[in-house]
């Protein structure tokens, strides 16, 4: 049986889901807090920090995009626009 993309998606992570979210929740904002506080820090690389930052919101907007209402699913674009921005303005500085 070949199943949907989503499903797939879904089902390979579930366990990842369930440690996420077995943590404290102040755990998983203390990490992006200090992906992004080292974006921001280390000079020429930190981007990687935010990029990875970036990626893991990406994954969230997909994973939670059916059971979200249309008002969460334009704040958690904007936090993921504005996050890809970030990293944009690290990778590339102007001098």
């Amino acid at each position: 049986m070949n199943l949907p993309f989503r499903s797939r998606v879904e089902h390979s992570t579930f366990r990842f889901m369930e440690r996420l979210n077995a943590l404290p929740r102040v755990v998983p904002f203390l990490v992006v807090l200090a992906l992004i506080l080292a974006g921001m820090l280390v000079p020429h690389v930190g981007f990687v920090a935010t990029l990875l930052v970036a990626a893991l919101v990406t994954f969230l907007v997909y994973y939670t995009w059916p059971r979200l209402s249309t008002p969460e699913k334009l704040l958690r674009l904007a936090v993921l626009f504005l996050v890809l921005a970030l990293t944009a303005v690290q990778a590339f500085p102007r001098s």
